[in-house]
C-alpha cells in the first residue's frame, strides 16, 4: 500500500510563516512598551493605551485604540541582532552576522553581492537606482521584484508599513554591506 502525501491546506505553510512574522513582531513590540494586560484586548484585537489627553483647545479626548497592524515591529534603536529578529526578518531569511537568521523561505540576504545583481536583471521591474533603494523597495513594495526560485507569496505586503524609517535605514545599512 502507498502513502500518499496529503496536500497541503491554501496558504498552509506560507501563511504559517506570515503569522509567525506578525505574532513574533506584535509580542516584542508589548513587551517593549511594557503594557499591562488591561492595555491589550485580543478579542477586538486592539491596544487600548487608555489615557486621556488634552487637545489643543484644553476639553479632554480619549485616544483611539491602535489596531495590531498599527504597531510598529521595532523602534530602530534595537542592537543590529535584535532589529532583525524583532522586525521578523530572521523567520524567512538567512542574513550573514546575525545568529538567528537561518531561514529558508526568503533569499540570503547579501545584497552587497545580489543587489547590482538584480537591479541588471531585465525582469526588474522596480525604480529602484541603487542598492540602497532596491533593500528599500524590496520591503515596502516586495513585487517589483521577485527573486528566481521564491514565491511572490512569501513577503507580507504590509510589511513596510509595520517598519518605521529608522529601522528600515539601519536594515539597508546592514543588508548593502553585506558580501559573499
Amino acid at each position: 500500500m502507498s502513502q500518499s502525501k496529503k496536500p497541503e491546506p491554501s496558504g498552509g505553510r506560507e501563511g504559517f510563516l506570515i503569522f509567525m512574522v506578525v505574532g513574533c513582531g506584535i509580542l516584542a513590540t508589548l513587551s517593549m512598551n511594557s503594557l499591562t494586560d488591561s492595555d491589550v484586548n485580543m478579542e477586538e484585537g486592539a491596544v487600548t493605551k487608555e489615557s486621556v489627553q488634552p487637545d489643543s483647545s484644553g476639553s479632554k479626548k480619549k485616544e483611539k485604540p491602535l489596531a495590531l497592524i498599527d504597531v510598529p515591529l521595532s523602534t530602530g534603536n534595537e542592537p543590529i541582532d535584535k532589529l532583525f529578529v524583532q522586525s521578523g526578518c530572521a523567520v524567512c531569511h538567512t542574513i550573514p552576522g546575525i545568529a538567528p537568521a537561518q531561514g529558508r523561505q526568503g533569499p540570503k540576504l547579501v545584497l552587497g553581492t545580489n543587489g547590482p545583481k538584480r537591479l541588471a536583471d531585465p525582469t526588474y521591474q522596480g525604480e529602484a537606482e541603487s542598492v540602497r533603494e532596491y533593500i528599500q523597495e524590496s520591503v515596502l513594495t516586495p513585487g517589483a521584484y521577485i527573486v528566481p526560485g521564491y514565491s511572490d507569496r512569501v513577503m507580507p505586503r504590509w510589511y513596510g508599513k509595520r517598519l518605521n524609517a529608522k529601522a528600515l535605514d539601519r536594515i539597508a545599512t546592514y543588508l548593502e554591506e553585506l558580501r559573499e
